[in-house]
């Protein structure tokens, strides 16, 4: 028996089977949506019509279980949560304006159960929680990645603010490139107490590359850390080098203690000239600078970049989100919790 081409065969075969089960998995999960919708909307316009109390709820799930015991899904908290997705969305008019001339409730099907109550829940404007519904979509979350970034307020960090990229490149790049930088970036996952220095937090992102690089966003991939260059015999070394993939660039990262100063943009100039002649292909975009400071100083940011030549952007990175300045004055310090626990 000739086995030449088995290895080809059964790799087709395989990518065949996976497809079927990704396609199925999606069918599935769009009737189970659409599926909980209809009983949403069941209980709502009973509810409406027969003057029917939230007690409803309960005795519906008891008497499923009893009725259909081998189906999952109908407790007492998941029918109150099917019905209160049927009433956030039956109305096109809280919908935003994009969304509603879409078929969201397909959009919505698109995303898993858990997925849509976690937004339900945690994300009350409309305009982000459908802006969430499309990251999903397109990068994949699990619904852990999703709880993640809705916690660090990743739609609000959207969009990188103090950049020369409307000079320095074309319109489209710059959009782009503005879109999918941030600021600030949340490096929560790291353990790092004050005093650190810059090539301990160096350091700490590598060991943790996944997550930083889930932060970072998608389409980033790690090229190297202290990337060695060889200038005019002189030895100089990236803090951290990417290449972008949807941007077709590569991405320099310096990393800086403290304010940000006017000598980085000069630093950084320099930096991505050189990538630019030794590394960048001919049909690569322009490389990008990122400069993250712990204090971006726009206005001083603003002048540094004003006459340099590379596209370079100016970023804060925090190590844990700062409390909410309502939140702040609701909770003890530290005197009154040990005055408390002196307490007999």
């Amino acid at each position: 028996m000739d086995l030449t081409h088995y290895s080809t065969v059964l790799s087709e075969i395989k990518q065949r089977v996976r497809t079927a089960q990704l396609k199925a998995a999606i069918s599935v999960n769009t009737e189970m949506i659409n599926m909980y919708w209809d009983i949403g909307q069941i209980i709502y316009e009973r509810q409406q019509l027969n003057g029917w109390s939230a007690k409803v709820i309960p005795k519906l799930a008891v008497d499923l279980k009893n009725e259909i015991p081998e189906t999952k899904g109908f407790s007492e908290r998941n029918l109150g949560r099917m019905l209160a997705f049927y009433k956030e969305y039956s109305s096109n008019s809280i919908l935003p304006q994009v969304v509603a001339k879409l078929n969201y409730r397909q959009l919505l099907c698109s995303i898993p159960w858990g997925h849509n109550i976690l937004l339900l829940e945690k994300v009350k404007d409309v305009d982000q929680r459908f802006w969430y519904v499309n990251q999903i979509i397109a990068n994949g979350w699990s619904r852990n990645t999703l709880a993640g970034f809705i916690k660090s307020n990743l739609y609000e960090r959207q969009g990188i603010k103090t950049t020369n990229f409307e000079k320095q490149l074309p319109e489209i790049q710059s959009d782009l490139a503005k879109e999918t930088l941030k600021d600030p970036y949340i490096f929560d996952f790291l353990t790092l107490s004050e005093p650190f220095a810059e090539r301990e937090l160096e350091t700490e992102l590598v060991k943790h590359i996944e997550k930083f690089l889930l932060e970072l966003g998608t389409g980033f991939a790690f090229v190297g850390r202290q990337y060695h260059l060889n200038v005019g015999e002189q030895d100089f070394y990236i803090d951290l080098l990417f290449y972008h993939f949807k941007m077709r660039c590569f991405v320099v990262i310096d990393l800086k203690k403290g304010d940000f100063k006017p000598e980085y943009a000069g630093k950084m100039n320099f930096y991505c000239s050189v990538v630019d002649d030794l590394l960048k292909h001919a049909n690569d975009a322009p490389t990008i600078g990122l400069i993250l400071c712990e204090k971006s100083n726009r206005v001083v940011a603003e002048y540094a970049l004003r006459d340099t030549h590379k596209p370079i952007g100016v970023s804060e990175y925090e190590l844990t989100r700062a409390l909410p300045e309502n939140l702040k004055p609701s909770l003890p310090s530290i005197e009154e919790i040990e005055n408390e626990l002196s307490k007999p």
